[in-house]
Formats: structure tokens, C-alpha cells, sequence
């Protein structure tokens, strides 16, 4: 591990809040700038765009360098209006901790409680500046009070030290309760761990107008923040695209590991020059360490939230538009031209989300709201020479389905084949789509495989109700055939989007649309017609705690088509003095689905650029088949049976697992290398492979359930200890751990439905932060997950300890130790090994009965 002294930090706040002056007087402070800049004035420090100067807000993030005592500290200066609050968002995911200004007149806004959940999302330890306490009648102890009530108790105020200031401290965590009972006071080293683990917020208080606070502010800062370890391997973190006023690409991105050095080769492209920027001006520099804040020029390819190095990619942001919008172009303008050049700016802007409309030949684009709208406005005209105008804002709605399904498709004109069959499960809201695979590749190659993954992947797939994207689903390859002297690549696109769309005419297909979180406040007088609107717009409304005297704060969900525009009601109604604020909330039922899908008229059968049936080979030539005749034709059989897609019930419910495997691939899992002993009965009460007690180990006798005939049999098996002892789960497990446990699971059902024994499976969960111990039953095989702090080995322990003199239990597990201990207290023992022998044998079984029906 390596340790640099450099920390990066941005400030972040609602409109208005005064960060951008307390960012001047940061710099100021810091020896940075000579003069104070003033965002009224047009001359700060950050707003360096001409639409910033105009408008007098910040519209894109940008970076200041400066001194902080050892430390060598990276400011990023985001934009406060909702409008560009997803530049905001980019930029958490490379904080090691956050300075959020709250203008203590408003206190707790809407927004300022959506960035406190996003701060607490992407865990970013924060100092909360309270600005504007030169204002009349701003008592610090009313805003301390709100702070608490709306964001929690670890806000702690930090302007004194006194003993109340340490109990409030203390107050926070146990550990350093106790330190303070012993010693009476807390050290800076145990406060800035608290600071760290986000379980003390220090709230420092000032006017960054009129120059107060700010050095006690910045001391605390040096005194209670730490700088991280990295790893010596290379990682980074890219959070935004921008170009230099050269028209340069320039990538930013966060090393948190090794160093990176120009000319070097990250993925397959060359850095060719490291920039340290600080304002609009720059250091090129040949090395850059772990904990900086570089812009580099070389890559073309790197995106918003890509992972460098050992780094994965990030999270799909909680922040992104929902409104799309048709660009209108002048006639003299080309629109291929015109296209090349948006989708350049949509690399900068990733929520503008620049698409090309196949259907009538237009450029489209999302956009946040109005404000955003007019400065793309702008920027194109200033930038690329032409003018841009737009259509009424659409809502962008999404499908998915209910349930099951199952998917097949067909190419196979002359001289062409390839056939898909993907079995198709609905998700929780929010899950977007998952792929994966249940084929083995004894039935299709790995190759072939990859490829359909691919075909997967590559594009967004229209629904079948309006045609709009599909989402909240896993697709997993369940089968598929190549001819080894026919097949191309192309036809298993083909097959595959033609599988995608029959598994969706087989299914209950469900319209979602954008749903907006929001916070509105507004004087109580008006609370009756606000909840009537809401009740309208088919939202919901609660009144929230952050309620104060002389403002109502209500909170909810409702859907963007109804609910956009609103905030030029609520000014109204209120006379200026109410205030919404709204965030994407995510995809939900489409309130007025009927509707929506009758003025779509879209007919999924008749979309010749995506159809639902499949081509078969007929008399030299290639026949079309429609999508409810596939399955008569289709040259493989289902690989997931028929009534594990449609249960017997209501509709197509949702599963309560994720994956269902085929017998065949069970079988190819556990097809061993070596040989195996036969038995004439495999059932686990009968086997006589089970460990006995051995006459020379010590310690004495134990009472076990062994020793009474009528006693229940209970198998209880170490889960992880059995993935990573079985070869083909462990290779599964280095990919998706999540897929391994997933397997194991349905292994397991199918061995106890089949043998009747009673099974306890055990997953520990002692390293996930928070972890509750919880079960999943399904049968007679219980799943359990321990609470954190708690492995397996201690469940299974304390499990046997307390139950061996009334079952007979025996402990599947290749932990030698385990082993003793569980023995030791009456359990019999069975290796990894030898469970994995008698499954296998099970399932021989079951083909061999199936058989001879």
C-alpha cells in the first residue's frame, strides 16, 4: 500500500447557498488568488464560461488546486441548479469527502436532503459549512436543531471546544463515548476516524461573503481529515469528458492506485500528455501519483464513470433526464453533420443521451429542464456554428414483463443457420437488464455463446406494446445450436433478437414510466390545494418531518408526464414563496398504461426492423414463421420446462429465485474426471459413505442424535466451503459469485427433492457492513445468511452444539478444522467431495427413471 498527501473535495449545495463565494474565499485564504472574485461581479474564480458570467450560476464542474498544512488538497467547485445537478453526481465517486454548504435563512431544502441521500449513497464523509449567518435573525442553535431533525444527530457543531461539544461528539459512536468517559475529552485521531466512517458530520458556521469563518473552517479541515492508502497496481476512476479551447478530448479521472506516466498504454490507448488544471490553467506534469486529479489527452474511447486499471466501472447514476426531445434543425444544416457533432457533446453531457430516430431520419435528445435546455442551446451555436431548436418534451417510457418467459429464434435461410433459446424472468424495479447464461458448453460452444452475449448487449431492445426499451429482466441463454458449416456470425443476431422478441409475445408484458421523487415546500395554508394537485397528477403525498412553522413540507412520488411543469404552478399559487424539487425516482407501472399504448398504436408483429417470428428453411428457400407457430418448428427442445415458466396460478407470478437450471447442465457440473462408486440407493439417510466417529480420536463421548432410531436427519452444509472446493463453481464463482451461490441453491433443491433429506445451507455475510441474519426456505432446504460479524463455521457450531441430541446432523465441509470441532459435539462429517459424488449420483437416477417412462 502507498500513501500520498493529497485529498480531493468538492463542494456541493443547493441554489443560492453561496458556494461558489465560499469557494473564493477557500481560495483566498489559501494563498491562491490575490482578489476576492464575486459571482455577481462576473469575475470568480470557477465561472471562467461566458454563460456562467451571464447567468451567475455554475453550470460545469471544474477544479482548483491548494495548500492545506501537509496536505495537498484538489477542490471541485459543481453546479448547484437541479438543472446540472448530474455534473454534480459525476463527481461524487471520486471524493474522499464532501464540503455541503447549507444557507442558514432556508436550512434543510428539498434539495439539500436529495444531496445528503446521494452523499450517503456513494459514502462520502462530509463537512456541512453553515453560510449566511450574518443574516437577520439566523440563530445557529435553530439551524443546528433543523439539522438534526432533517439530517441526523452526527451533524455536530464544531465551532468551540467545549465540554459540550464533546459530548455531542461522543454522543455519536460507543467507542468514543467510552473514550470520553475515561479520558474526558476525544482525540483528533478518533474524531477524524468518526469524520471518516461518516458516523460525526462537523458543522462549522461563518459568512463566506463577508469573510467569516472560513480559517476556523479550513483548520478543521486540516485537523479532522486523512489521506487514504492505495494499492501499488494502477487504478483510476473517469468522472467527466471535456475539450480544451483547442477542441483537445480531454479525459479526468481520479488515480486510486500506482502511478500513471505519459506515453503509457491504459487499455489499448497512449496518454499523451497529464494535465493538473487549477482554474483554466495547467501543469503538464510526466507523473502522476495515486490520490490526484489529472486531465489527460490520448484516449478517445473513455467514458463517464469508467474504471481504469484494477478499477470496475460505476454505478448507473441516481441523476439522469427523463424527458426526451426531437432536435429541430434549420434546412441549410446537415443532420448527419449535425448528429456526429451532438453525440461529441453527449460524451461531455451524458444525460442528453444523443440518439439517431431510425423511424423519420431526426436527431434526438434528453434533456433535464429548461434551463439546460437554453445553455445546450448555446453551447452549439457558440461551438459548432448552428442553430438547434426543439419539439414538445415525451416521456420516455420502458416495458418489462411479469413473471416467466421463453424465448426462441430461428435464422435459417439458404446457406444460414443459428437457433437461440433464452429464457426470460422479471426483476425487481430498478434492476435494469441481466445476462447470463444456464447453457453448457457441451451443447454450444463457448464462442457461439459469447457471441449471442453479445448480440445481447449491443443494442436496446424495443418492447411490444409501444416499442419502447426493455428493462428490469434477466435473459439467460438456455440453449442454441450452430451448424459447423452454414453459421456466420451475422445469424446469430439475427436469431437472437428474434428470440428476445418471441419471449415477449409469450409474455405478460407491463409499461413503465418515469416516476419523480419530490419535495415540496410551501406555506400551510396551501397545503390543501398542493395535496389536490398531487391527487390529480396520480402521485402520492406524506407530510415530512423537516415541517417547520412557517413552511409545510410534503414529499412523494408521481409520474413525470403528469407532474412536469408543475413548478411554475407552485410559484404561482404560492406567490413565490413555494418550492419543488424534484429527482428521478425511477421506473414504475405506467399510472395510464391503456391509454398510453392506444395512442402508441404500435404493432409489435408488423415492425419489419424487429420481428417476433423466426425463418425456417423450406424447399431450398427461407420461410417466415410467425412467433405462435415457433415452437412447432424449432429444431431443440425447451430447455426450461414448460411449467416452471407458466405456474398454475394468477397471471405469471413474480419467481422468488433468480435462475432455473436444466438437469443436463446439473449433470455437466458435476461430471467428474474420475471415477464413481456405484451405489444401489444414494439417498443420504442410506449412504453408507458418511464419516464415522474413528475409536482414536480424543475427548469424550457425546451424546448424538446418531444414538436414537426415531431422531430427524438434518444435512447442513458450509456454502461458500462447498463453492470453492467444486472446480466448475469456484471458475463460476471468479466471475459472479452471486451465480455460483445461485447454483448451489438449485443443485441443492433438486438433490432434496428428490432424496426428501431436510438441509440447512449456510452463506456467511460477516463482512457486509450492517448484515441482519436472514433465511430463505424452499422446502425442506433452508437458506440461511448470517448477520455481520458471524461466519459460517460459528453458525454451523452453534447450530450443532444445541441440537445434536435431537437430530441427526451431519456438516457438509472440506474445513479440516471444522470438521473436529463439529464432531467433537456429536456431528457426523461428509467432505466436499463426497457430497458432490452423491448428488451426482442422484441426478443419474433421475435420468435413468425418467427414461424408462
Amino acid at each position: 500500500m502507498m500513501k500520498n498527501n493529497y485529498l480531493t473535495t468538492a463542494i456541493v449545495a443547493h441554489v443560492d447557498a453561496g458556494k461558489t463565494t465560499l469557494c473564493e474565499g477557500i481560495l483566498y485564504k489559501t494563498g491562491i488568488t490575490r482578489t476576492l472574485g464575486r459571482v455577481d461581479h462576473g469575475d470568480a474564480f470557477f465561472d471562467t464560461h461566458n454563460l456562467e458570467r451571464k447567468r451567475g450560476i455554475t453550470i460545469f464542474s471544474k477544479q482548483a488546486v491548494f495548500p492545506l498544512g501537509t496536505k495537498t488538497v484538489t477542490l471541485l467547485d459543481t453546479p448547484g441548479h437541479m438543472d446540472f445537478s448530474a455534473e454534480m453526481e459525476r463527481t461524487l465517486g471520486v471524493l474522499d469527502y464532501a464540503i455541503l454548504v447549507i444557507s442558514a435563512p432556508d436550512g434543510v431544502t428539498g434539495q439539500v436532503d436529495t444531496l445528503w441521500k446521494l452523499l450517503e449513497k456513494y459514502d462520502v464523509p462530509t463537512f456541512i459549512f453553515i453560510n449566511k449567518m450574518d443574516q437577520a435573525g439566523c440563530l445557529i442553535e435553530n439551524v443546528m436543531e433543523n439539522l438534526h431533525k432533517c439530517l441526523g444527530n452526527e451533524c455536530v457543531l464544531f465551532n468551540e471546544e467545549t465540554d459540550e461539544f464533546y459530548e455531542n461528539a461522543a454522543s455519536c459512536d460507543e467507542d468514543l463515548m467510552e473514550e470520553y468517559f475515561d479520558s474526558g475529552v476525544l482525540s483528533d485521531e478518533s474524531i477524524t476516524r468518526a469524520v471518516k466512517t461518516r458516523r460525526i458530520v462537523p458543522c462549522y458556521s461563518g459568512s463566506a461573503l463577508k469573510m467569516t469563518g472560513i480559517s476556523e473552517f479550513l483548520k478543521g479541515m486540516e485537523r479532522f481529515t486523512s489521506c487514504s492508502e492505495y494499492p501499488e497496481a494502477f487504478g483510476a476512476r473517469v468522472f467527466k469528458i471535456t475539450r480544451d479551447d483547442k477542441g483537445g478530448r480531454l479525459t479526468h479521472m481520479k488515480l486510486t492506485g500506482g502511478t500513471l506516466s505519459v506515453k503509457e498504454i491504459v487499455g489499448e490507448e497512449k496518454i499523451n500528455q497529464i494535465r493538473i488544471y487549477s482554474g483554466t490553467k495547467f501543469e503538464a506534469v510526466n507523473t502522476a501519483e495515486a490520490g490526484q486529479i489529472v486531465s489527460v489527452t490520448g484516449p478517445d474511447a473513455t467514458f463517464s464513470g469508467q474504471g481504469l486499471g484494477f478499477e470496475n466501472h460505476g454505478d448507473k447514476p441516481v441523476i439522469d433526464s427523463v424527458l426526451s426531445y426531437q432536435v429541430i434543425l434549420s434546412e441549410d444544416t446537415d443532420v448527419h453533420e449535425a448528429f456526429v457533432k451532438l453525440s461529441q457533446l453527449s460524451e461531455e453531457i451524458p444525460e442528453l443521451h444523443v440518439l439517431w430516430n431510425d423511424a423519420d431520419g431526426s436527431v434526438r435528445m434528453n434533456l433535464m429542464g429548461e434551463i439546460q435546455a437554453e445553455i445546450i442551446k448555446n453551447i452549439v451555436s457558440d461551438r459548432f456554428g448552428f442553430d438547434i431548436g426543439y419539439s414538445q418534451g415525451t416521456v420516455m417510457y420502458k416495458e418489462t414483463i411479469k413473471g416467466k418467459s421463453y424465448g426462441v429464434g430461428h435464422y435459417e435461410p439458404l446457406k444460414h443457420y443459428a437457433e437461440v433459446h433464452l429464457a426470460m424472468e422479471a426483476l425487481p424495479e430498478g434492476s435494469g437488464l441481466v445476462f447470463d447464461t444456464i447453457c453448457s458448453e457441451d451443447i454450444l460452444d463457448r464462442n457461439w455463446q459469447r457471441l449471442i452475449m453479445t448480440h445481447l448487449m449491443e443494442r436496446e431492445h424495443p418492447g411490444v406494446l409501444t416499442g419502447a426499451p426493455i428493462t428490469d429482466m434477466k435473459i439467460s441463454i438456455a440453449t442454441g445450436r450452430a451448424h459447423i458449416k452454414h453459421t456466420e456470425g451475422g445469424d446469430f443476431r439475427q436469431a437472437t433478437y428474434r428470440a428476445i422478441r418471441q419471449g415477449l409475445r409469450r409474455a405478460e408484458n407491463v409499461l413503465l414510466e418515469p416516476f419523480y421523487s419530490y419535495t415540496l415546500e410551501l406555506p400551510p395554508d396551501m397545503v390543501g390545494r398542493a395535496m389536490s394537485d398531487i391527487q390529480r397528477m396520480s402521485g402520492t403525498c406524506t407530510p415530512d418531518d423537516q415541517t417547520r412553522e412557517d413552511m409545510t413540507v410534503i414529499t412523494g412520488i408521481c409520474p413525470v408526464s403528469t407532474m412536469n411543469g408543475y413548478q411554475k404552478e407552485v410559484v404561482s399559487y404560492t406567490r413565490g414563496k413555494g418550492r419543488l424539487s424534484c429527482i428521478f425516482g425511477g421506473y414504475m407501472p405506467c399510472h395510464n398504461s391503456e391509454e398510453v399504448i392506444a395512442e402508441a398504436a404500435y404493432s409489435p408483429d408488423n415492425d419489419v426492423d424487429n420481428p417476433t417470428g423466426s425463418i425456417f428453411c423450406s424447399h431450398g428457400g427461407g420461410t417466415f414463421v410467425p412467433w405462435d407457430e415457433v415452437e412447432k418448428y424449432m429444431h431443440l427442445e425447451m430447455a426450461v420446462q414448460e411449467k416452471d415458466i407458466y405456474d398454475s396460478g394468477e397471471g405469471l407470478p413474480r419467481p422468488h429465485r433468480k435462475a432455473e437450471y436444466s438437469q443436463a447442465e446439473l449433470d455437466a457440473v458435476f461430471q467428474m474426471t474420475y471415477g464413481v462408486s456405484k451405489r444401489e440407493q444414494n439417498r443420504f439417510r442410506r449412504s453408507p459413505r458418511l464419516i464415522q466417529a474413528e475409536p482414536s480420536v480424543p475427548g469424550p463421548k457425546v451424546q448424538s442424535g446418531y444414538n436414537k432410531s426415531d431422531a430427524e436427519e438434518i444435512l447442513i452444509i458450509d456454502g461458500y466451503n462447498i463453492i470453492f472446493a467444486w472446480e466448475e463453481l469456484k471458475e463460476m464463482s471468479s466471475l459472479n459469485l452471486e451465480a455460483a451461490r445461485d447454483m448451489l441453491i438449485d443443485i441443492l433443491r433438486n438433490y432434496q427433492g428428490y432424496t426428501g433429506t431436510k438441509i440447512i445451507l449456510v452463506f456467511d455475510a460477516y463482512k457486509q457492513k450492517g448484515a441482519s441474519e436472514h433465511n430463505e426456505s424452499y422446502e425442506d432446504l433452508k437458506v440461511v445468511y448470517t448477520r455481520e460479524n458471524e461466519t459460517a463455521d460459528r453458525y454451523i457450531e452453534t447450530f450443532v452444539t444445541e441440537n445434536a441430541k435431537k437430530y441427526k446432523i451431519t456438516v457438509a465441509t472440506s474445513d479440516g478444522l471444522e470438521q473436529v470441532m463439529v464432531f467433537g459435539q456429536g456431528a457426523l462429517r461428509m467432505p466436499a467431495r463426497e457430497l458432490r459424488e452423491r448428488i451426482m449420483n442422484t441426478n443419474r437416477e433421475i435420468t435413468e427413471l425418467i427414461s424408462k417412462k
